[in-house]
């Protein structure tokens, strides 16, 4: 496809946003009647679904359904989840608990892989059966179905496609879950999400009708509590006390990336999708940010039909209510939720469901933060091309190499890992926005690596992956890497944070983008591999993709260092199933950034071969 930016028609945007405007709002639980049905599957399981149509309407409708293991709500309650648009235009709406969980029938099944062998059954059957049952049994339906849903609702929308039936013309999945080892909630390549992954199971994976571990998590910070706890084999021992089978038999069983994790990868699978998708993500999702940028991806390499994505400046489902203008201190100028409400979600629904004339979204639509513009694109990313940063001594960056051989270097403590909040000390839970935090305290702790460019003559804006081409020297014999994106404002700065009018952005140090590697999976996420103490090592691993503006004055940080805890579970700096290790077996590690000569410590951005693009105006 050309690098031309699909132009997206404004007067079209407008006149559909005007339509619903002035329309009064109604509470879905006062103009909607529900009906609850277990729909058989093709095993004989029922699952239990909600269905709600309009009181007030007699005609034909499309259905928007969610399948979630959340629970699909009561009768009593209304409908679970409903955007003011598809409410006012009587979209039917349907909500499912997925086998196992809530009503329906079942065992459930963490990210339940494709059907092999004698399993009849997977997430694709069970919704081409639940399809089948629809299409006859629902009155006012046109015949049409729609999936959406966020983070594991959002996998949810992906997996029921896979093989899609003939009734589903679009689906949405948000922020899905897609691969728990390489980027997604558990893991970030191959280092555990020890916090979130831990609170997670002790609600979520207990089994039906079994016990929730009950302990004391004293009144400490989260740090505290993850810290004296200890190594992992002590989670269970201490904690959990075998009542949560998946912790073990699951998690704890599958330290690298083995058929158990590839068989469940969302993106793998996603095949002989037939209808139209739109992924939906954040640049700031501490969660669920990979899946949504690499769905899209291989959406794009193994199906033919209509393929879209959003990347807006939101956390983990941002974009689902609010105005979404600002995130903690940084504001956008726009109100970028609700136009991506009016503009891109639901005009796309309409489209493939209702069969309205309207102008299609482009292949790509992005946001920028920095310039805080909206941008189309008719492939993601656009063509790239390279531009290096590369470490320099007294703590530089720079665009050309030093050609002199310099190193810094750390200890890493795991007794006293580096924290992944400034202000570990009355944290208790992960903030959703943590992503784009103020990292200048950071510079001061001497475990962390701080180098930091002259400020920039112009604007530098970047787009798609970042990758960390690092080498490095430790004392042990694993290690992990933690690569930090920081954009510097200026000490002079006007700006005021978007959250305390009261605070100026003079030196904020905004969080660009982030990542964490496990070095004994350099090379091979399957076959973890020793480092040889005190010998060069290259470790090169990319983040996540983004577009931003790096503003003339401002200057670009990156910050290195070996634990970002207890977001990610800590490395020993031993080579070791960690899975499997005792409090005596972590030590401290003198870690070594190496710069200057051939080995040449960089961190590559990527820039827009051609440009410019075609910028959007919203309101």
């Amino acid at each position: 496809m050309s690098l031309v930016p699909r132009i997206i028609s404004l007067i079209c945007v407008v006149s559909l946003a005007t339509t619903f405007a002035f329309a009064q709002w109604q509470n879905p639980r006062d103009v909607y009647e529900g009906k609850e049905y277990m729909i058989p599957m093709r095993d004989g399981t029922k699952l239990r679904t909600l269905i709600w149509t309009r009181k007030d309407f007699n005609g034909s409708a499309p259905m928007l359904m969610e399948r979630t293991p959340y629970g699909a709500g009561s009768l009593a309650g209304g409908p679970r989840r409903a955007g003011d648009l598809f409410v006012k235009a009587k979209y039917i709406l349907a909500f499912q608990d997925v086998r196992g969980k809530g009503g329906s029938e079942g065992d459930y099944v963490n990210i339940r892989p494709p059907r092999k062998g004698s399993v009849r059954f997977d997430e694709s059957t069970d919704t081409w059966d639940t399809c089948e049952f629809l299409t006859q049994n629902v009155s006012k339906f046109n015949g049409n179905i729609g999936l959406w849903g966020i983070s594991y609702p959002g996998f949810y929308a992906g997996a029921s496609v896979i093989n899609t039936h003939p009734a589903i013309k679009a689906t949405s999945p948000q922020a899905p879950v897609a691969d728990w080892f390489i980027g997604d909630d558990v893991h970030h390549n191959g280092a555990l999400f020890l916090q979130e992954t831990f609170d997670f199971a002790i609600g979520f994976d207990v089994p039906r009708g079994g016990q929730r571990p009950v302990f004391d998590r004293g009144t400490g910070s989260a740090y505290d509590f993850y810290l004296s706890v200890g190594a992992l084999p002590n989670f269970d021992k201490n904690l959990l006390k075998g009542l949560i089978p998946y912790w073990n038999d699951d998690l704890m069983a599958h330290e690298t990336y083995d058929d158990y994790w590839v068989e469940r990868s969302l993106p793998r699978n996603y095949k002989n999708v037939k209808c139209a998708t739109l992924t939906v993500g954040g640049f700031f999702d501490k969660e669920d940010m990979y899946g949504a940028l690499n769905l899209y991806q291989y959406g794009e390499k193994q199906n033919k039909a209509p393929n879209f994505l959003v990347m807006g400046p939101w956390p983990h489902g941002g974009w689902a209510g609010g105005p979404g203008s600002s995130l903690g201190d940084i504001a956008f100028g726009k109100k970028t939720g609700e136009w991506y409400r009016e503009n891109l979600e639901f005009r796309f629904f309409e489209k493939y469901l209702n069969n309205k004339d309207v102008t299609d979204i482009a292949e790509a639509t992005i946001f920028s933060t920095g310039d805080n513009e909206w941008y189309s694109f008719d492939k993601w990313p656009p063509e790239l091309k390279e531009k290096p940063l590369y470490f320099g001594p007294g703590k530089a960056l720079g665009w050309k190499e030093s050609g002199k051989e310099s190193q810094d270097s750390y200890v890493n403590d795991p007794a006293k890992p580096t924290p992944y909040l400034w202000d570990f000390a009355n944290s208790k839970r992960a903030p959703g926005e943590w992503l784009i935090y103020n990292q200048a305290d950071f510079a001061l702790r001497n475990d962390v690596l701080h180098h930091v460019t002259e400020p920039l003559g112009e604007d530098l804006q970047i787009c798609g992956k970042i990758t960390a081409d690092m080498w490095i020297k430790t004392t042990g014999t694993d290690c992990d890497l933690v690569v930090k994106v920081i954009d510097v404002y200026p000490g002079d700065s006007t700006e005021v944070s978007a959250r305390n009018t009261e605070m100026k952005m003079s030196n904020y140090h905004m969080m660009v983008r982030s990542e964490i590697f496990r070095a004994k999976f350099r090379k091979d996420f399957a076959r973890p591999i020793p480092i040889v103490p005190g010998q060069l090592t290259h470790v090169k691993f990319d983040l996540n993709e983004t577009m931003h503006t790096f503003k003339k004055g401002h200057r670009i940080a990156i910050q290195v260092q070996s634990s970002w805890f207890p977001i990610a579970d800590r490395n020993p700096n031993k080579f070791m199933n960690i899975r499997k290790a005792t409090d005596a077996d972590f030590q401290p590690a003198t870690i070594s950034l190496v710069y200057g000569t051939s080995k040449l410590s960089k961190v590559i951005f990527r820039q827009a071969a051609k440009s410019p693009f075609q910028i959007l105006t919203p309101n």
